[in-house]
């Protein structure tokens, strides 16, 4: 069967929501029991945003073949629940990266190198690629800014051209647009999405389908305008009103018919939809019988979108245990004197120390794992969570005062995470990565192996340190379990405190991988434990000796 080609774009302002859209489709399109795969276009320069600080860009989203991507795949993962690939997330900096290379080669015979037709020609290359890789039904594109941006003009181009490549009725244009509502008018406007249209038509883009975001519902006489005056059908101005549960957006673009609209352009057959289970999930996250807070103790508390598959994986395991997920952000910078960590932590059922690099808030993370630890506060650490769990282990059980990390005090006494022997001389952050899937053998009888009931599991990494095996059996012997390693046993890829309700920790990031109908083990760990403290009430426990 042809694969078709479904491409949204974004006009009026940023932040629209444009990945939230282009995953619910991806969702209704798999409830037909049709294959699917999206693909993200991001216009900035950077090679991917590995590099660029969480303030900027939010999270850094790893896929399973250990690419660096953005965080609108990780909502294409949990929506559609399937796994994506480096081919999935485009930017300008790899295109043009790709073709100044093929230039140096002389790929071009000396030819002129420009935007049209080489930047294009590769852009296009990238969806052809990715389309004959998974073979899918549909290949959705989303195109990263907003209409009018100067460097996403090159995408703009290359998605028109390839609707000549594609075919007659083999590609949809959807458009993500804003009809801002007037307080003082009491009314929708619509010009402003007039004038996005305007300027996407003036670009060689007549869309399909208008998806206007908007806080009100939109009157039919706003709906025949907006058709009128963007020559668009009127059944084709989808209403896609601000949810206040995210996961309520497939259903609510299903009640507008947008797959339907969809099908329709592209001669499919519009199957019906099954989308009971999704129901269901909703219905639990509308019905929660108690709620739990969830401290989050890391450095990019002030931008939660650097945190937000962790945010998504505590509140798919919540869903699951019928509980609110209730979230208290601490940052790790006002924590460097632990006897602040008591008032920052009493009103908490349960705390998760995410990843991150660099020595900013280390101290604090520290401090947050020891107050945890001591006082069976349920603890999830995740990558360097799980390093400075190591290190407060080290640090005020085992004695090993001034023990650190190599990454913080190249100098110290005690240097219980280090780098890896073969990656000391590698030059450039790349490549000092492990990134993507690595497979990781669970002790039999532990807390890990009771979450995931497996003895082998496989897990995203990103990372450069890893815990030095020379403090292994000192750290064994004073009664921390290293319930997960490496198949080959050279690796340390979990640790836990059995005694205590649950404080395990691991290098990988397991909140990549984390679905809405399918929490992560360990998040539900974290969050069964926690719902303990909730019955028996918050309060601050007393010390306990580990």
């Amino acid at each position: 069967m042809t694969t078709k080609y479904i491409f949204v774009t974004g006009g009026v302002v940023s932040s629209l929501g444009k990945g939230i859209v282009a995953a619910s489709l991806g969702k209704l399109l798999k409830s037909r029991g049709y294959s699917i795969t999206i693909q993200k276009f991001d216009p900035y320069i950077n090679v991917d945003p590995g590099t660029m600080s969480p303030f900027q860009h939010g999270e850094v989203f790893v896929t399973e073949d250990g690419a660096e991507t953005d965080l609108d795949l990780g909502h294409y993962e949990r929506f559609t629940d399937t796994t994506l690939s480096k081919m999935n997330n485009v930017t300008s900096g790899s295109v043009y990266l790709n073709v100044i290379n093929k230039e140096r080669r002389g790929d071009y015979l000396g030819g002129t190198v420009q935007t049209v037709p080489h930047i294009t020609d590769e852009i296009k290359s990238r969806i052809k690629q990715v389309a004959k890789y998974n073979k899918t039904d549909f290949v959705i594109c989303e195109i990263g800014g907003t209409i009018g941006d100067i460097e996403g003009l090159p995408f703009i181009e290359a998605i028109r051209q390839f609707k000549f490549y594609a075919g007659f009725g083999n590609c949809v244009f959807i458009h993500v647009t804003l009809l801002p509502f007037l307080n003082v008018a009491g009314e929708l406007k619509t010009k402003p999405s007039q004038h996005s249209v305007m300027n996407l038509r003036s670009l060689g883009i007549q869309p399909d389908i208008l998806v206007c975001r908007t806080q009100k519902p939109i009157p039919k006489t706003e709906r025949d305008k907006l058709a009128l005056f963007t020559n668009v059908d009127p059944d084709a101005v989808i209403e896609c009103k601000d949810a206040k549960i995210l996961y309520e957006v497939p259903l609510m673009l299903e009640k507008e018919g947008l797959a339907t609209e969809v099908l329709k352009r592209l001669n499919m057959e519009d199957k019906e939809p099954d989308l009971e289970s999704w129901k269901d999930l909703i219905e639990r996250v509308k019905n929660p019988t108690h709620s739990i807070r969830i401290a989050i103790a890391g450095k990019y508390t002030k931008l939660s979108d650097a945190y937000i598959s962790v945010v998504e994986s505590l509140k798919h395991a919540g869903y699951a245990n019928h509980a609110n997920i209730e979230i208290k952000w601490v940052s790790a910078d006002d924590l460097i004197e632990y006897d602040k960590v008591r008032e920052a932590l009493c009103d908490i059922d349960g705390v998760v120390v995410p990843g991150g690099f660099g020595i900013r808030g280390i101290e604090g993370k520290v401090n947050v794992i020891r107050y945890c630890r001591e006082h069976n506060i349920p603890f999830l650490g995740l990558c360097l969570g799980m390093q400075c769990a190591v290190i407060e282990f080290a640090r005020h059980v085992c004695g090993l005062k001034g023990a650190n990390s190599a990454e913080f005090n190249e100098n110290a006494p005690y240097k219980v995470v280090d780098i890896m022997e073969d990656q000391k001389f590698v030059e450039g952050y790349g490549g000092t990565m492990r990134l993507g899937k690595y497979k990781c053998r669970l002790k039999e009888g532990s807390k890990a192996a009771a979450a995931y009931q497996k003895e082998i599991i496989s897990e995203r990494h990103r990372h450069r340190y890893e815990v030095n095996n020379r403090f292994i059996e000192q750290l064994e012997n004073a009664g921390l379990v290293f319930s997960g390693m490496s198949p080959n046993g050279h690796l340390v890829e979990m640790v836990e405190l059995p005694k205590l309700d649950w404080f395990v920790a691991c290098q990988f990031h397991p909140e990549f991988k984390s679905r809405p109908e399918r929490p992560h083990p360990l998040f539900m760990g974290l969050i069964k434990a926690a719902s303990k403290n909730v019955l028996k009430g918050r309060e601050c426990k007393e010390v306990m000796k580990v």
